[in-house]
């Protein structure tokens, strides 16, 4: 059976593509699920059109991205955490504070999940943690570490 996948599936194919699958496989699974239509002569004229609509809609998130990572860009966030008299944290910082920061400092909203920081923060100091909009948007932003006042 050839359908046409609406979705990236795992070791199946792209979204967009026309792939021949077992029957059973497409017909009781795929096609219900709305992962896949049918490859008659209807959907495959219908196909130019999605890739056109898909292209345009992750040309546009593309384009949101891009904007949160120039505004984003070579700003430094600071980040007070407790710390004792020789620089050590207690505790450490992470990706749920930058979040945090960034959301105060910045007015950028991001999730914990798509930043991805150094090895462990764990003194006072500058560093800098990525974060992944996207697989093509992607940003580096720099942070201190500061002791909070007492």
């Amino acid at each position: 059976m050839e359908i046409i996948l609406l979705d990236h599936i795992e070791k199946v194919g792209a979204k967009h593509e026309v792939v021949k699958v077992k029957d059973g496989y497409g017909r009781n699974y795929l096609i219900p699920r709305g992962l896949a239509i049918v490859a008659n002569k209807a959907n495959l004229a219908r196909l130019d059109g999605m890739k056109k609509q898909g292209a345009k809609k992750e040309a546009q998130i593309i384009a949101a991205f891009e904007e949160l990572a120039a505004k984003m860009q070579g700003a430094t966030l600071k980040i007070t955490a407790k710390a004792g008299d020789s620089g050590r944290l207690f505790g450490s910082v992470n990706a749920q504070n930058i979040s945090d920061a960034l959301k105060t400092q910045l007015g950028v909203d991001a999730d914990k999940r798509i930043i991805a920081m150094p090895d462990e923060v764990k003194e006072l100091g500058n560093y800098t943690a990525t974060v992944k909009f996207h697989p093509e948007v992607t940003v580096g932003i720099g942070f201190d570490v500061v002791a909070e006042e007492a």
